[in-house]
């Protein structure tokens, strides 16, 4: 099919498989601290969606403990150091200007990958971004999970879309990559709905850089948890999961990179879909179902 994967594109770029290191910024998120909401959005996790960083820690101690448990799989000689949990742009300037230069100053680290929210995308934000865009590549992941205010509201995500639209420009004016995520399956959204969000992010000028594309994943002591245990809705099989997901992949341009298709959740936290924790079986169901033709 058309659309790229990031692991083909960074093996083309490097000559080899890049491996993620996950890793703890020490950031909290003003959707649980009270500045813009109180409880983070509803299928967030306690770990901020970052369930398998590592414990926060002086940051060489982080890359070295990484990096043992990627060698434990593989043979990795460069990574992306990937701060995913909680909002990675919110706090004191300074100390994560210091924190960030000093996770790149290492030859083996390759990208920095930095997740955060919109509405943490100051000025001095971008600038800090652009600073350590020019020593190495910077990739921002934006959580949009959804083109849809009303499910936006729904799921206490405590921003407009047009939040997202101000600083996702912003950071492509800067030259800063940006990944937008996607979330499939969140409560009340019809297929309809989610094809929409697609077709919102293929239409911005300029495309995303990537896409992180994942069915929600309902995790006990979450509060969409709370609310499914209380009142369940349907949710996708996996047969319907990737007849979704190829359909959303043909609505992206080619040249928005693919950097995820499914998500990993904590098994013991998994409440649905059970089919999420058996990736093996997952992942070959998705690709096989990508590589037929189209209808």
């Amino acid at each position: 099919m058309r659309n790229r994967f990031i692991s083909d594109v960074l093996k083309e770029r490097y000559g080899e498989k890049i491996y993620r290191l996950s890793l703890s910024s020490g950031c909290t998120c003003p959707n649980r601290d009270g500045t813009v909401g109180v409880g983070g959005c509803t299928f967030c996790s306690e770990g901020g969606s970052g369930d398998f960083a590592t414990v926060p820690a002086p940051i060489r101690e982080q890359i070295e403990k990484a990096k043992e448990l990627v060698s434990r799989k593989t043979k990795g000689t460069h990574f992306i150091a990937y701060f995913q949990s909680y909002t990675n742009t919110y706090g004191d300037i300074a100390r994560l200007r210091e924190l960030y230069r000093e996770t790149i100053s290492g030859e083996d680290i390759v990208i920095l990958s930095i997740g955060t929210r919109p509405d943490c995308v100051s000025d001095e934000v971008i600038a800090m971004l652009s600073e350590l865009n020019r020593i190495k590549p910077v990739w921002v992941e934006l959580g949009l999970q959804t083109a849809c205010d009303a499910t936006a509201e729904r799921i206490n995500r405590c921003y407009p879309r047009s939040v997202f639209e101000d600083a996702y420009r912003r950071l492509k004016a800067a030259g800063i990559t940006v990944i937008v995520h996607l979330i499939f399956g969140l409560p009340g959204e019809s297929e309809a709905d989610m094809l929409n969000s697609v077709r919102y992010l293929a239409g911005l000028n300029p495309a995303p850089d990537g896409v992180k594309l994942q069915l929600l994943q309902i995790l006990r002591g979450t509060k969409l948890g709370e609310e499914y245990l209380k009142n369940p809705w349907p949710v996708m099989t996996l047969t319907e999961y990737a007849e979704l997901l190829k359909k959303a992949l043909g609505l992206l341009p080619e040249e928005t990179v693919i950097h995820r298709i499914t998500g990993d959740g904590p098994k013991k936290l998994l409440i649905e879909p059970q089919w999420c924790a058996d990736k093996k079986n997952v992942m070959n169901t998705l690709h096989k179902k990508l590589s037929e033709n189209p209808d």
